[in-house]
């Protein structure tokens, strides 16, 4: 659906964006990641037709941007950055106005507002114009025009900005429903959003991507991912680490922090060892001095944390 081939862009002398490619299918919801400066927003406003690159190809549902831009952006719908719309227009005429701009008339357009409506939870504020609403009302709008014409492609840019927890559940949960018959791209800077709604993950640094998985398989990147983790008493930690070290399945063992009396302690097993949960089990019936025994599964956080920070530019393999 989204073909993203050798992208480049460049302000001067500086590469915001350097050489990137990738695919977005559909029933995929594609997170796509970096930190300022990276290139992110650069490369979703290339992707969505508002600047053009400085070389390589981007074809949406198998037209170019750049050759062929209205029958590209006819397929998707775009949740820009800050959620922009007419100050003076109310929610119903706003929308009906986005969806008239769509090709939509008479009972379509109103069936169409109507759904919107309905999808993004605007009954209670449909006829308030749009500088009176809340910064979580305005992005909502704005989320609505994106899905006016029921696009097979989403370009979401911080899709639940300025939203409160529920409201975050709603749009997060509304992504989960679409995600199956269309291919949808968050752009993000909340990790969070990506474990809650994304099938795979984009990490780019400099202007290049450096990761490119699912949220599971970064995560493995962490050198304590899988790692076994206890809680314990102050009293008898330096036990249980000696009981711990004497098992064959346990390369190392560390003490990660104190807190309240208790110790956590850190075991990094072999490559021989059985699977972490089986071997977390073992454990917990052998070592039962240890008040709490689980699997360090790690978060997205950290993996982001020591990809961005520790990258030197070069590519994912």
């Amino acid at each position: 659906m989204i073909k993203v081939e050798n992208l480049v862009k460049a302000f001067g002398a500086k590469l915001a964006v350097n050489d990137i490619s990738f695919t977005v299918e559909r029933g995929e919801v594609l997170g796509f990641l970096g930190p300022n400066g990276a290139g992110r927003s650069t490369t979703m406003r290339m992707v969505t037709g508002f600047i053009p690159p400085t070389s390589g190809r981007i074809t949406v549902g198998g037209y170019d941007i750049v050759d062929e831009p209205l029958a590209a952006k006819r397929l998707f719908g775009y949740l820009p950055e800050n959620a922009p719309g007419y100050a003076d227009m109310s929610v119903h005429s706003f929308l009906s106005f986005c969806a008239e701009l769509r090709g939509l008339q008479g009972s379509a357009r109103k069936q169409a507002v109507n759904h919107a409506v309905e999808l993004c939870f605007l009954e209670s504020v449909l006829y308030q114009s749009i500088d009176t609403l809340s910064k979580g009302y305005k992005h909502r709008t704005c989320l609505a025009q994106s899905l006016i014409h029921d696009p097979g492609i989403l370009i979401m840019d911080e899709p639940t900005d300025g939203l409160d927890p529920n409201q975050k559940h709603q749009v997060r949960k509304l992504i989960a429903q679409m995600a199956e018959n269309k291919a949808i791209v968050v752009s993000t800077h909340i990790l969070e959003e990506v474990e809650a709604v994304c099938s795979r993950a984009i990490i780019i640094n400099r202007g290049r991507i450096v990761a490119d998985g699912t949220a599971e398989e970064l995560m493995r990147r962490l050198p304590y991912h899988n790692a076994i983790a206890l809680k314990v008493a102050t009293a008898r930690a330096e036990t249980v680490a000696k009981a711990l070290a004497e098992f064959a399945a346990i390369a190392k063992v560390e003490t990660v922090g104190t807190a309240n009396g208790r110790v956590q302690l850190r075991a990094t097993a072999r490559d021989s060892a059985p699977p972490p949960p089986e071997l977390a089990s073992l454990i917990r019936a052998l070592v039962i001095e240890a008040e709490e025994v689980t699997v360090e599964r790690g978060n997205l956080d950290d993996v982001f944390r020591q990809i961005t920070t520790s990258d030197t530019g070069t590519p994912h393999a």
